[in-house]
């Protein structure tokens, strides 16, 4: 039984497959041709975090593979009702396949330790990796090869920064994340992302000019994500100096490719002349959730007439 929980679980062969299956699929879609993969298969959507991309994504994909997916919201009692295990064993006889955008991580994890169907993580505190997937992917479209390039982070230490190091580790990416005193890359994360891939470059900085400079693509988030609301004034404060704007841009490589996984504050996080920009793919970025998720569903389950 595959998972998808983070990208510590599959190996760059893994990541190449996924891709090679999501650059077929959208050269097809781009034909006007949505190939039936995964018939009969259907998703259940579990989301306790409200969600645009990850949603419509994975919805819209699972339909173009000729499945069908189930949003459970409140009614369902995810959580309040019965046991995580005793929802899951049931929900899993039912569906193919789980994807679960939760509050915390050890959800996740539950759901698939109980789990009879393939469990995706759509989101949590710790990890986003289809987020990853999606972003590189974007990347090499835009750029060919990544192999040696930089990808540079600028903000806070996040799941989808901690993701994004996994990838890039994956793909022979290096990767530099400068962030506030006190919002580094989360400890255990890195002592254990060191454990599995030593010598791995993974620079880590206080000063956003270091992270940037030379680098093909930089790379932020909002200061202050669901749940942090209580923070957001303080943070405001912390991360002052921590906005992609021309300036920094201007230090990374000629060409340097802006990305952010959306939604933005245009005026906090990034200027609105970067993230509007001609080196902005935040929407290739965000289109390609829906074709990198085929490949990842069809990784997952098996399509029909694949191995």
């Amino acid at each position: 039984m595959r998972h998808l929980i983070t990208l510590a679980d599959v190996t760059a062969a893994d990541i190449e497959r996924i891709y090679a299956l999501t650059e077929d699929l959208k050269a097809k879609f781009a034909e006007g041709l949505r190939e039936p993969l995964l018939p009969g298969r259907t998703m259940a959507l579990l989301f306790e975090k409200q969600s645009l991309r990850t949603r419509v994504s994975f919805e819209t994909c699972m339909t173009h593979l000729g499945g069908g997916s189930i949003l459970l919201g409140d009614d369902a009692g995810f959580g309040k009702r019965e046991s995580i295990a005793d929802f899951t064993r049931v929900l899993s006889e039912m569906v193919d396949v789980i994807v679960v955008r939760a509050k915390s991580h050890a959800t996740v994890e539950e759901v698939a330790r109980y789990s009879n169907a393939s469990v995706v993580n759509g989101l949590t505190d710790e990890a986003h990796p289809c987020q990853a997937l999606a972003d590189l992917y974007t990347l090499r479209e835009h750029r060919g090869s990544l192999s040696g390039a930089k990808l540079a982070w600028v903000g806070d230490g996040n799941n989808v920064a901690c993701s994004l190091a996994l990838a890039c580790a994956r793909l022979g990416m290096s990767m530099s994340i400068a962030t506030p005193p006190g919002y580094e890359l989360d400890e255990r994360f890195l002592a254990k992302f060191k454990e599995d891939l030593a010598g791995v470059d993974l620079l880590q900085t206080h000063d956003p000019r270091e992270a940037v400079a030379g680098a093909a693509a930089v790379y932020t988030d909002v200061w202050a994500s669901m749940g942090q609301e209580a923070e957001e004034q303080q943070r405001r404060l912390d991360f002052a100096d921590y906005q992609v704007n021309t300036k920094l841009m201007s230090t990374a490589s000629d060409d340097a490719l802006f990305m952010h996984c959306l939604p933005a504050k245009r005026g906090e996080e990034v200027s609105a002349d970067v993230i509007d920009g001609p080196s902005s793919i935040v929407v290739p970025q965000a289109a390609n959730r829906m074709h990198v998720q085929k490949g990842i569903l069809v990784w997952l389950l098996g399509g029909q007439g694949l191995e």
